[in-house]
């Protein structure tokens, strides 16, 4: 379970880090008042579950109350990257010199959670992590012990921090893990943590992921899950009872299996494209399952081809292939291209089924993929 920026911080800051004086706005009149009690200057940020907010619109600073009402009235409401405005927090801006990178998660490599610093805040880490992983100070932790207060300062003087904040992001980092390990996280990072001219270390954003399996022990966020929710595509998933994310391409992907939806999302990656979601419709799905996994893709906009992917163990291709045809029969025109590859239990069976009027079948994954890439660039183009 994800939570919204504005969550996260509540919890950060129970926690003990610092974080910016902010309230949440639902309209364009309480965001005004809100910049009005904090006092100007203030940042009105959208609060949805993307990366690049301020590069697409979403974060605006502003210095009077003026600005502040164009402000919310454009971003509130607005489309960022799919992802419908409903919500934005209005944050103290805070005044700084330099901007640092802290997080935790688990190192699947190597068997063990990480807690990671960088000087290079304020950007998209994964691309730090690309293009210069040395930038990015990295320190294994024994989940039997927790992270020493050691490891904390290693980090931190790895990444090569100044000598007069080290001790505050080490402290900080030692906190951000213990909120990890004891909140059953999956991510938490903190980006930037911004560092003022006098010294002073606030956490400026914040990214808190919950592991969904763990939330019977966590109670109190368990309640913030249908706050967080990000929009009708996450609640249909949940209504649906579908293992979905939505990210940020144009290929939509329907599989039977948590590994083949990786794989199918890997080979889009992989001939060119861009993936627009990960959905596991599950083994043994019948036509109505099959029906409401393409109702979901369909309704995002952001898609402009559907790769289906089928292997058949306990799921029948012939039960596919009846839930593609019933839901494309709903639709006078085909609103995206449809590829669909099936394999294994009533494949052939499922592919004789098939309405070739309303789907392109290929005998293969790669050739699959590789069709859906080709009709989502022609689409796009």
């Amino acid at each position: 379970m994800r939570l919204h920026e504005y969550q996260a911080k509540e919890v950060f800051a129970e926690a003990g880090i610092p974080v910016p004086d902010a309230e949440l706005a639902r309209t364009v009149e309480e965001a005004v008042a809100a910049a009005e009690e904090i006092g100007y200057p203030v940042a009105i940020k959208a609060q949805v579950h993307v990366g690049g907010r301020g590069k697409a619109g979403g974060i605006e600073l502003v210095e009077n109350e003026t600005e502040a009402r164009e402000a919310a009235d454009r971003i509130l409401g607005m489309d960022l990257k799919g992802f419908h405005v409903d919500r934005v927090l209005v944050e103290d801006a805070v005044n700084f010199v330099n901007e640092v990178y802290v997080g935790v998660t688990m190192d699947r490599g190597v068997g063990r959670p990480v807690a990671m610093v960088s000087s290079r805040g304020g950007v998209n880490i994964e691309e730090v992590a690309e293009e210069d992983p040395d930038a990015i100070a990295r320190e294994h932790i024994d989940p039997a012990f927790g992270m020493h207060d050691f490891q904390a300062r290693k980090a931190v003087y790895d990444a090569g921090l100044d000598r007069d904040v080290a001790g505050d992001v080490a402290s900080i980092l030692t906190t951000l893990y213990d909120l990890w390990e004891e909140r059953d996280g999956a991510d938490a990072e903190i980006n930037p943590l911004m560092v003022t001219a006098d010294d002073e270390v606030i956490a400026a954003d914040a990214v808190f992921n919950i592991d969904g399996d763990a939330l019977f022990r966590q109670p109190d966020l368990a309640e913030l899950e249908d706050e967080a929710a990000e929009d009708d595509l996450e609640a249909k998933a949940n209504e649906y009872g579908f293992d979905y994310v939505r990210l940020d391409g144009n290929v939509g992907i329907i599989g039977n299996g948590a590994g083949l939806v990786m794989t199918t999302l890997d080979l889009v990656d992989y001939y060119g494209g861009a993936p627009a979601n990960f959905l596991d419709i599950g083994g043994g799905a019948k036509a109505e399952r099959v029906a409401n996994a393409l109702d979901m893709v369909f309704s995002d906009e952001n898609v402009d081809a559907v790769v289906f992917n089928i292997f058949g163990g306990i799921t029948r291709g012939d039960e596919v292939a009846n839930g593609i045809n019933s839901a494309l029969e709903q639709f006078d025109d085909i609103p995206k291209p449809v590829i669909v590859r099936l394999a294994g239990t009533k494949a052939e069976e499922g592919m004789e089924i098939l309405n070739t009027d309303l789907v392109q079948v290929e005998a293969t994954l790669e050739d699959a993929v590789q069709a859906a890439v080709a009709a989502a660039e022609e689409v796009d183009s």
